[in-house]
């Protein structure tokens, strides 16, 4: 039900994004708009947080709501490295703040030093996501969070699931200052992997961008994007026809699609074959999550391996039509822009930064 809901609500929001083009009909009316820059909110909010311009309201599950004593345990537990097995890695390791909630590089980097095997994804609105990760394999942002802590690559060296979190709800069994936060947020002292995920999962679910040259622009500030950018908004969702996979609010369908990345033609193999690994279907061989490009000027590098570096070269793989392969999607075809449209349709995307998340920092102290 509840990913019935937020697939709902991102949807919804093509009737916000699409079918727009740049010509204007008359004078819009121009309501109250919040200025670009917002002053540093409190942290943590005391009632629900409230969303940027451009957003719908955050959807918080039944047995997940929030409080603002889970939202600063979560925001806690996030930053703190001992999380891991050695107390070397902590979820903003891979989901740096100062990175945009990535961590700038193909790929993370876990516990021994290893390297994964897929660049990490923002964190940035994944409020409005349903399935988590470049493959689907996490139904909700709570089996999203834990799911690090028990990955021998990234933050244990237990090999089995269930001993990786048994072994972390004890480490913060052993500290007094967790106790006394889990009692505050769940009634209960009493600390479970469960209760790790539902405070993670909330302190994510405030991570929010919207209020962007391009919301504002769509809320009547006609002065919001400049005239490359009001190019590069026809390209995109006319010539291009970007939405066509990035709509809604969250500019992303949420669908899993094969663009060509990772495919080799001269052996006919994908180095990472995505959501075929989850869904064993062999017709999602090469397929991963549509991204938001909410921030996207501020998350590179782009695609699952991190492979092209700038927004310049995500561009040219599209107007080439992706990289032919037997399962690409049948969308992917070149669009034969010009250097015109390229430069213009990069301007847009850079129209998609906003606000809402630049105010979250690591915390200066750790319970003890």
């Amino acid at each position: 039900m509840r990913r019935t809901i937020i697939t709902a609500l991102a949807t919804l929001g093509l009737a916000a994004t699409a079918g727009i083009g740049i010509a204007r009909t008359g004078p819009m009316a121009k309501p109250s708009l919040p200025p670009p820059t917002e002053p540093k909110p409190a942290w943590p909010p005391q009632e629900e947080p409230e969303v940027p311009l451009g957003l719908f309201p955050i959807f918080w599950p039944e047995d997940n709501p929030y409080s603002p004593e889970k939202a600063e345990l979560g925001r806690l537990l996030y930053f703190d490295t001992r999380l891991s097995s050695d107390s070397t890695v902590s979820c903003a390791s891979c989901h740096d703040p100062s990175q945009a909630f990535t961590d700038a590089a193909p790929f993370s980097t876990g516990i021994g030093e290893q390297k994964g095997g897929r660049s990490a994804p923002t964190v940035i609105n994944r409020a409005f996501t349903t399935l988590q990760f470049w493959d689907g394999r996490a139904a909700s942002l709570e089996e999203q969070a834990i799911g690090p802590i028990a990955n021998p690559i990234e933050m244990t060296v237990e090999t089995d699931v269930d001993k990786a979190h048994e072994a972390v709800v004890q480490r913060l069994r052993d500290i007094p200052g967790y106790r006394k936060r889990f009692a505050e947020s769940f009634g209960t002292d009493e600390i479970t992997i469960d209760h790790v995920a539902k405070a993670i999962a909330t302190f994510e679910r405030t991570v929010l961008s919207g209020n962007s040259p391009y919301d504002r622009y769509k809320a009547g500030d006609e002065d919001a994007l400049t005239e490359s950018q009001l190019r590069g908004m026809d390209v995109f969702f006319n010539k291009a026809a970007c939405d066509a996979c990035h709509l809604g609010v969250n500019f992303s369908d949420e669908s899993f699609v094969n663009i060509g990345i990772g495919y080799d033609p001269e052996t006919g193999l994908f180095s990472d074959i995505g959501r075929a690994e989850v869904t064993k279907n062999e017709r999602d061989t090469g397929a991963f999550k549509t991204p938001t490009l909410r921030e996207i000027e501020h998350t590179a590098p782009y695609m699952h391996d991190g492979s092209l570096a700038t927004l310049e070269e995500v561009v040219e793989h599209y107007d080439k039509g992706g990289i032919p392969n037997p399962y690409i999607d049948q969308r992917m075809e070149p669009l034969f822009l010009t250097a015109q449209d390229k430069a213009d349709l990069v301007a847009f995307l850079r129209a998609l930064s906003g606000e809402g998340w630049q105010h979250l920092e690591a915390p200066t102290e750790f319970p003890e």
